[in-house]
């Protein structure tokens, strides 16, 4: 049976005027339907290349993205997307900016309006529908920009790096909302991030990438029980699990202790 997402021999090449530069190399893993996936690599190795090509806004220079095993050749609709930035309208209140995705697709008004209240209540933000964005903190925001990307009850999440930005408590509150919604929803995730802990915590899998050009350099299932509590990172088999991701990077020279 084919596996729901397959990424087969992809390469991205980009003309950069002084010569072509490649950011993702021959690059080849499947997802199953409703697996969390979180991929971890060094900054400018091609992940965010990588979600770009499976939504559809950019094609590989050679290979294929197939979702249920169709090419993706246009932007795929069945998809929502979390940014680095919660990339909110100031001018619309927090309801508005996750009605957005209704009106763009022409959706029913009052069916996405009461999907839209049931998801800002799920994240903690019921009561905070009529604020605008600069009533929000960093960590509200970003909720509302996942509340958007879930209306319209997509097929695929994709993350790039959604929580970067956030201080440590405040992410880990969203951890825990986001962990919940996908238990309840059982999305097929793609959540691109720069932690080692975070991907452990979240994904069923954890996919490690090398320096540009992206190469798949580890994989790594994840076996912890969920729900996973933040508790679950003081025990061993987790820290063992962080402690083979870092050892990797340690080999592929991303990370070392040595001065010069």
């Amino acid at each position: 049976m084919a596996s729901f997402v397959e990424f087969d021999q992809v390469t991205k090449a980009f003309d950069t005027g002084d010569g072509v530069m490649t950011a993702v190399d021959e690059m080849s893993f499947d997802l199953d339907r409703g697996e969390f996936l979180a991929i971890v690599g060094p900054s400018g190795c091609g992940k965010s290349t990588l979600l770009l090509a499976l939504a559809g806004l950019t094609q590989p220079t050679t290979g294929q993205v197939r979702v249920a095993g169709r090419p993706i050749l246009e932007p795929y609709t069945d998809l929502g997307i979390v940014f680095q930035g919660a990339e909110l309208l100031p001018w619309r209140t927090a309801l508005q900016n996750v009605m957005l995705q209704a009106e763009i697709r022409r959706g029913s008004k009052r069916e996405s309006e009461a999907r839209a209240r049931e998801l800002l209540a799920q994240v903690g933000l019921g009561g905070f529908e009529d604020r605008y964005p600069d009533e929000l903190s960093g960590g509200m925001q970003q909720r509302v920009s996942l509340c958007r990307a879930l209306l319209h009850d997509p097929e695929i999440l994709v993350m790039d790096e959604p929580f970067g930005a956030l201080d440590a408590l405040t992410r880990d509150q969203i951890q825990i909302d986001l962990q919940h919604l996908w238990m309840e929803r059982r999305k097929t995730v793609v959540f691109v991030t720069h932690s080692i802990d975070e991907a452990v915590f979240l994904a069923d899998r954890v996919l490690v990438f090398s320096p540009r050009p992206a190469r798949i350099a580890a994989d790594f299932r994840v076996s912890l029980d969920r729900p996973r509590h933040l508790s679950a990172r003081a025990t061993p088999e987790f820290a063992g699990l962080v402690g083979e991701i870092r050892e990797v990077f340690e080999n592929l020279g991303v990370l070392t202790e040595e001065r010069t």
